[in-house]
């Protein structure tokens, strides 16, 4: 596999119908890739629609995966050069941790397994997951995406736990050095306005535009931070799968990478380039942040993409602004999703 010639082979994505996954399938798509697997829970929301642009060969559902691989010659599903597991509930206000332990980190680990296998057989099955940038916690152990410093992190909510628990398996199990880990951070983008509260900002702001002119934003509960300055790392989805693609495609690229812009900027910039994008004067207001998540929140995440350049990673990164015009302009004002027919 090439980073940009993916047409000879078979992929597998879990999640593809959410919101990184359909972005991936939308850029294998693009790529001259469609014998592609599609894996998700398509439930009661909708984003079935992310799917309705994109080639395919099969979806599966996800209760049902894991049975049809471990039959005899993977039933009818066949053989894969690749899994692109992006599958996981990740919300990170959900509060039921067996829930996310079944769904994040076991499922992980049987589909982590069955591709080991695989490969093992001589068939050659890479594997390329979601981590995430919650593992991080606050922050105060750093944001290296290296393994030696797993025992030092501090998630703050359940979700980031789940992911961090594979992480931590991954590592003990003594396969981390054979697969792929992203500790993906605050991305956004088109296809994801069926993830409801977890959709990003941008989103968010966007409607609160449209219906009253005026986008709000937390406080912030910190005295070293001014109301709107707290930072995070933001990364346009359409660069956070060029990114997943360039590490799936090569071979020497293992172990955990951050995938991230590698620069964290305000909440202010954000609204400011909303308003921009709609050539709207600046209007925010600054409400009080829930109690719920006070002691969860994040005031700081900034990627460190040393280990993804040296992965040979050379493409520069769209700058925040750049991205939320294209997002606004091109896909939120039109209502559309990504098509691979449109760059």
């Amino acid at each position: 596999m090439k980073p940009n010639d993916f047409s000879g082979a078979r992929v597998l994505v879990t999640g593809g119908a959410g919101f990184i996954g359909s972005a991936l399938v939308w850029a294998l798509n693009r790529r001259g890739c469609d014998r592609i697997v599609v894996c998700d829970r398509l439930g009661t929301d909708e984003k079935w629609r992310n799917l309705t642009p994109l080639r395919f060969a099969d979806y599966v559902e996800a209760d049902d995966l894991l049975p049809r691989l471990s039959r005899p010659g993977g039933s009818a599903l066949g053989k894969f050069d690749l899994v692109l597991h992006l599958g996981a509930c990740s919300s990170t206000t959900e509060r039921d941790a067996g829930f996310l332990i079944r769904n994040n980190y076991e499922f992980t680990k049987d589909l982590a397994a069955w591709a080991l296998k695989q490969s093992a057989r001589g068939r050659k099955t890479r594997f390329v997951y979601a981590s995430s940038a919650a593992t991080y916690g606050d922050g105060s152990a750093g944001m290296e995406d290296d393994e030696s410093k797993l025992n030092n992190l501090r998630p703050l909510n359940m979700y980031g736990c789940s992911k961090h628990l594979f992480d931590l398996h991954a590592r003990q199990a003594g396969f981390l050095n054979k697969v792929v880990g992203l500790k993906y951070f605050n991305v956004f983008g088109p296809n994801e306005d069926h993830k409801g509260d977890m959709r990003s900002v941008v989103h968010k702001s966007f409607g609160q535009v449209r219906g009253t002119g005026v986008i709000r934003l937390f406080k912030s509960c910190r005295a070293d931070y001014r109301d709107g300055e707290q930072e995070r790392d933001f990364l346009y989805v359409k660069d956070a799968v060029a990114m997943t693609l360039h590490l799936a495609a090569t071979p020497g690229a293992n172990g955990l990478f951050n995938i991230g812009s590698g620069q964290a900027r305000t909440w202010l910039d954000l609204a400011n380039a909303v308003f921009a994008a709609l050539k709207r004067k600046p209007h925010i207001q600054f409400i009080e942040m829930p109690e719920t998540i006070r002691d969860k929140y994040q005031y700081f995440t900034q990627a460190n993409l040393g280990r993804l350049r040296a992965a040979g990673y050379t493409a520069p990164v769209t700058s925040l602004e750049d991205a939320v015009s294209d997002y606004v302009r091109n896909y939120l004002v039109p209502d559309k999703r990504l098509d691979p027919a449109i760059a």
